[in-house]
């Protein structure tokens, strides 16, 4: 048993999901953070317990091949781009062996090969969107910057090197504004306190930038002092407040309140245009999503006769990326203002061929057969969450029995328990494409394609699909 403070030689063997190396001392686990796989360092021990122990590297010993000095200045304390301490190649190399471990160590597939990850030429200034949160002030001044590593903490900063370069003059207007006007930042800890986060997209296609402050309240002093000096920043559009009024660590509310030009930003994929708010989920690496949706749209071999589901729509990106080369896309999401916002940016590419519809997939796809026996699915995408399909979708998307599934994920590892599922049910996999949307994270997406084997129409797959294995394999691979 470790105690807190003392300090061990470990070797690093691997890296968490959350970017802290993995390495093992007399059998105990340590999760060591500002350590990449490869390095032998001195760790202190932050906390120790039964099994393992949080640690950080005090000291490099020897530092793994690929080790770099990072660029950005706070580094190690921010708890962001956990991997700028390795180059480039060492991260993309990291990620394909992450994809590739998960396949086969979760999903059991030893005889699938998996594509050579797809990389970026330039793997900064990439994001569309930054999320600073505002805290009491460190000093003279608010603290505006990151949250460290596993904590609430925040580590100030001016800059990103993620962010398209600009973005640090919309943060040094935000505080030269909160100093002025007397609007508190937030306080977690006692829950008073008025703006909690700076919140900034741009539509990179466009140039279009719309600032939005999260605030305790649905007003703020004297918001034109803020609007004037954001209009001298090139590209805003706009400045919008969302109300979040709870003590929780989601960062926006529901309502959100125009104040000055525009609400939302206008963006483009390929040549579909979309409308995206502040509120909106949308991909914040623009280059790498053509690049995930170019692969999606070429592994779902289109004609122009197909009938495509797409079960989690979202605001229709890759629906309507899709409904160009399909016959028909019917889009499927359970969160009422995105099917809002799909419907709307179908209606502004005129694109016709479009369906969307509100709810649970596992609901609205038997409804709509019931109502039309005819309507079937040649194609099915899915782009979930992080935890993956939930297993009512999955015995759904059995029951549908398209030729073709077209699994778009963000972890590799439920990727690979819903793969598990998917080919238990009839089908094989026949590519598994790693992109890396997420340069200097940890992070890392995958495009999947399930083709259905010629027998699977004769194995008995109804909505009430037994999914016993769902959780035996979701708790083995978790």
């Amino acid at each position: 048993m470790f105690s807190k403070n003392q300090i061990v030689p470990v070797t690093i063997e691997d890296i968490s999901d959350t970017g802290e190396g993995i390495g093992h001392v007399d059998g105990f686990t340590l999760f060591v953070s500002r350590a990449v796989p490869g390095d032998t360092v001195r760790a202190r021990i932050l906390k120790a317990k039964k099994t393992y122990a949080i640690a950080k590297a005090e000291e490099i010993i020897t530092p793994a091949p690929g080790r770099v000095t990072p660029e950005c200045p706070v580094a190690g304390s921010c708890g962001g781009c956990q991997l700028s301490f390795l180059s480039y190649e060492s991260q993309l190399a990291l990620k394909q062996k992450k994809v590739e471990d998960c396949i086969r160590r979760i999903g059991g597939f030893a005889d699938i090969t998996v594509q050579p990850i797809i990389g970026m030429d330039e793997p900064r200034a990439y994001r569309n969107k930054g999320q600073f949160p505002v805290g009491p002030a460190q000093g003279s001044e608010a603290a505006i910057g990151f949250y460290a590593g596993h904590s609430h903490r925040i580590v100030p900063t001016s800059c990103c090197g993620m962010l398209w370069p600009g973005h640090e003059e919309i943060l040094s207007a935000v505080r030269e504004y909160l100093a002025e006007s007397g609007a508190a930042p937030y306080d977690e800890e006692t829950g008073r306190g008025l703006v909690r986060h700076v919140l900034m997209r741009k539509g990179f296609a466009t140039g279009e930038i719309v600032v939005c402050l999260v605030s305790n309240g649905t007003k703020i002093p004297a918001p034109e002092t803020l609007w004037e000096r954001l209009q001298k920043v090139k590209g805003v559009v706009g400045l919008c407040l969302n109300v979040n009024r709870e003590k929780t660590n989601v960062i926006l509310g529901d309502r959100l309140i125009p104040l000055f030009g525009k609400a939302s930003v206008t963006d483009r994929i390929g040549d579909v245009q979309f409308e995206i708010s502040p509120m909106s989920f949308y991909q914040v690496n623009p280059v790498q999503t053509k690049v995930l949706y170019d692969t999606a749209l070429a592994y779902a071999g289109l004609t122009g006769e197909e009938t495509v589901w797409d079960l989690y729509c979202g605001i229709g990106t890759i629906s309507l990326f899709l409904a160009k080369a399909a016959k028909k896309v019917y889009g499927v999401e359970i969160v009422p203002e995105a099917i809002e916002n799909a419907n709307a940016n179908a209606r502004k590419n005129g694109i016709e061929n479009a369906e969307f519809y509100v709810g649970a997939a596992e609901e609205v796809f038997p409804r709509l057969v019931k109502e039309n026996p005819a309507i079937g699915a040649d194609v099915i995408v899915v782009d979930p969450p992080r935890k993956g399909c939930d297993e009512k979708l999955l015995a759904t998307m059995l029951a549908m029995a398209p030729e073709r599934i077209v699994y778009v994920s963000c972890d590799p590892a439920t990727l690979a328990r819903d793969l598990k599922i998917l080919c238990a049910g009839g089908y094989r996999i026949d590519r598994v494409q790693p992109v890396d949307q997420f340069p200097g994270s940890v992070h890392v997406e995958c495009v999947s394609l399930l083709q259905r084997m010629s027998n699977s129409q004769s194995k008995a797959i109804t909505l009430d699909v037994d999914m016993e294995d769902y959780h035996r394999i979701k708790s083995e691979g978790r």
